[in-house]
């Protein structure tokens, strides 16, 4: 028993320098971001973005000891994982009958499947590595900051890709909340066709009701529901994602002579996967207690934001200039494919 206490103190007491560096680092993000709401009345840049650079700038100008390294290690893989986990408490399919017909939810599916898949080929096409290529296609498809941080463990994606591609993604972001509003008129939008075109290109749900919020309640209530059913696919694309990845990892193994290895859903599937889609499950039959929502929403929030200030630190901003140019240039077509694809929808769905 002595032992085991022992080795326990040990490991904790290894990791306790690296965590307590990333809690100060958030702590001084969401200072950071106070500050921001109490000058311009809001946060343009959230506790997540301002993290990831917090944790960039303190990188840059020192590069952390090796004592430092397990606590980072830690908190950009495993405390995402769990925030990854609680995140499924967030979401429950009921939004999906609050969407209005069928045909709408299968549409807003299938302008998800084509932006990752369009997104993809974009970024492959202007030469940036396959796992940041799919960063940044879920991020703009799906949920920007959320789903990357959600793909990013499942795919194995380097600190520096999660970073670049959570970076460019939310300062489109904010344009897209600036701009958007300003092209209902041209294009002839009603109110609730706008509100589903901003529900289906814009990444954050508060984005969503800062964009929607000139059109009027309406905009913001249609805007929102088509957002959360854009969340909703995020379960099935992490879950496939998932399963691609563990069909690489075998292919490679019979390549080099590797014995397949039995067939084990959990290794199939990621642990975080299968809690993510067994909380959804019970928030959508109503099976968790309504009163632990909005604690596990805040522990998910501050994981999240712990996660990204580690993923800061271990991001060389030589290696992000570097990949500057291509990553902006591939998140700007995928939001204009999101813009173009949703505006499809709107024509032949007949929103009016």
């Amino acid at each position: 028993m002595s032992s085991s206490l022992t080795k326990i103190t040990s490991a904790a007491r290894d990791l306790a320098l690296g965590i307590a560096l990333c809690v100060v680092i958030s702590l001084l993000a969401l200072g950071l971001t106070w500050i921001e709401t109490a000058i311009f009345g809001a946060a343009w840049l959230e506790p997540l973005i301002m993290a990831i650079l917090v944790g960039t700038l303190v990188r840059t100008a020192w590069a952390p000891g090796a004592a430092w390294r397990p606590g980072i290690a830690f908190s950009a893989k495993m405390l995402l994982e769990i925030a990854v986990f609680l995140l499924g408490a967030s979401v429950s399919a009921r939004a999906i009958s609050a969407a209005g017909p069928n045909t709408l939810v299968l549409g807003i599916a299938l302008v998800v499947a084509l932006g990752i898949g369009a997104s993809f080929t974009i970024g492959r096409l202007l030469g940036l590595p396959p796992k940041m290529a799919t960063l940044i296609a879920c991020g703009n498809a799906i949920c920007g900051n959320s789903a990357i941080a959600a793909v990013a463990p499942v795919i194995g994606a380097k600190p520096e890709d999660v970073t670049a591609s959570i970076a460019f993604t939310a300062v489109l972001g904010v344009a897209a909340v600036l701009t958007l509003p300003l092209l209902a008129v041209p294009l002839g939008m009603s109110i609730e066709q706008y509100g589903v075109f901003a529900g289906l290109t814009v990444y954050a749900v508060p984005q969503v009701l800062a964009a929607t919020a000139p059109m009027g309640p309406v905009a913001i209530q249609i805007g929102t529901l088509v957002k959360l059913v854009r969340v909703l696919m995020l379960g099935p694309v992490v879950l496939l994602l998932s399963l691609l990845m563990r069909r690489q990892q075998a292919i490679a193994g019979r390549a080099a002579g590797r014995a397949p290895t039995k067939l084990n859903i959990s290794r199939l599937v990621p642990w975080f996967i299968l809690g993510f889609l067994g909380l959804a499950a019970l928030r959508s039959l109503d099976l968790l207690p309504v009163p632990l929502l909005r604690p596990i929403a805040t522990v998910t929030s501050a994981l999240t934001v712990l996660s990204m200030a580690a993923l800061g630190l271990g991001t060389d901003l030589k290696i992000l200039a570097k990949a500057g140019g291509r990553v902006s240039l591939a998140v700007t077509i995928s939001l204009l494919i999101m813009l173009t694809l949703s505006i499809g929808l709107i024509r032949l769905l007949a929103v009016h």
